[in-house]
């Protein structure tokens, strides 16, 4: 029986950015026990492990030793001169209490996915807390101060494997696309609302890579209020396109949950069930394959966006009445849903937007995609 790893979340609960950040750490909490009241966790054909920290050698894979080293200071409440000029202590980026734990924490959950994927100890693994991806080497960017995606995927190509990463969160995946823009080994892909409306304000269309990374560097940016349309087009005609030109051996996505309809910080509008069926779309790919959280600040559609991607790890339908044990304990946290997928079946997509998207793809088709197969 082929076997799902799941990151256990428990172990992050205790910390906390703060009452007034956005990033609230609780729908981990609220996503795991949606999973168990589903029935998703306890099952034959799934195992769960806790997180273990990153080592400091596992971490200057991509960050500085310096910038680690500021990290772990000021995590323990002393005063560092040059904090700000490493993002930290800001609005987006607070110094809590005990964050480098934090954040060594959630980048080694993303080495553990790895590590059972190289085993062959499972052939999918989620890592709900992970998704990080904007933290760069020597600053902390956008809720993000370690980028467990790109430690993950550096453990996958340190043994070898090509390894393509798929991002569908509302904000360019900037961290990630740093990381392996000179390299073919690795395939970035990243959805987003366009930059020139949400942070990082990059993932533009003619970001495609340099040297040897020519041409694996693939970004789709899109206009506010897209909509499921432009989510199936970017899906048939330029993801899976792509993938298949490029023929990874591990496949690693970045399930952000804030281009869904609600968010309160993008406006990408996809509905819960084109989320579904994005997710799907990768399962059915039948590659190993790592899965990672990302952004996600309506906590409703958070909790419901994560557990249906298990579900679907699983190959699993579930049903659409949210088990009531759960609606009563999520409403005590101010949570309040009735259904997994929602009420709206698809959302629509404006002329414009599409009009833009086309241009995307045509780009993209004339540069990038004949690149593909020469990447590497």
């Amino acid at each position: 029986m082929p076997k799902r790893c799941l990151i256990d979340p428990t172990p992050l609960r205790q910390f906390d950015f703060g009452p007034h950040h956005p990033f609230k750490i609780e729908r981990l909490e609220l996503t795991f026990d949606l999973m168990r009241a589903y029935g998703l966790v306890d099952r034959p054909d799934v195992y769960v492990l806790a997180p273990r920290q990153a080592t400091l050698d596992e971490a200057t894979r991509f960050h500085a030793q310096g910038y680690l080293e500021t990290l772990r200071i000021a995590s323990d409440g002393l005063w560092v001169p040059n904090l700000f000029s490493h993002g930290l202590g800001t609005s987006d980026n607070p110094v809590f209490p005990d964050v480098y734990d934090w954040a060594m924490l959630v980048a080694g959950g993303s080495i553990v996915c790895a590590e059972e994927i190289l085993a062959g100890r499972a052939t999918r693994a989620f890592h709900m807390a992970g998704g990080l991806h904007h933290a760069m080497p020597s600053h902390a960017s956008g809720f993000c101060h370690i980028n467990d995606p790109v430690l993950g995927i550096r453990r996958l190509v340190d043994a070898g494997r090509r390894v393509a990463y798929v991002d569908i969160d509302a904000h360019h995946g900037d961290g990630v696309q740093a990381a392996f823009y000179t390299t073919g080994d690795v395939l970035t892909i990243s959805v987003h609302q366009t930059g020139y409306t949400l942070f990082p304000g990059s993932g533009f269309v003619e970001e495609i890579g340099e040297g040897g990374g020519q041409g694996a560097a693939i970004n789709v940016p899109l206009r506010p209020g897209a909509g499921d349309e432009a989510y199936e087009r970017v899906l048939g005609e330029i993801v899976l396109p792509a993938l298949s030109a490029y023929r990874p051996d591990v496949l690693v996505t970045q399930l952000g949950a804030d281009a869904i309809v609600g968010d309160v910080v993008a406006n990408l509008r996809m509905s819960l069930r084109q989320f579904e069926r994005c997710v799907r779309a990768f399962r059915d790919l039948g590659l190993p394959w790592i899965a990672l959280g990302g952004g996600g600040y309506d906590i409703a559609n958070v909790v419901r966006a994560w557990t249906l991607a298990w579900g679907t790890l699983l190959e699993l339908e579930l049903s659409e009445e949210i088990p009531p044990a759960w609606q009563t304990s999520a409403a005590l946290r101010g949570v309040t849903v009735s259904s997994l997928r929602g009420l709206v079946t698809r959302t629509p997509t404006d002329l414009a937007v599409l009009e833009d998207l086309a241009r995307t793809i045509d780009e993209l088709r004339e540069k990038v995609f004949p690149l593909l197969g020469t990447s590497g």
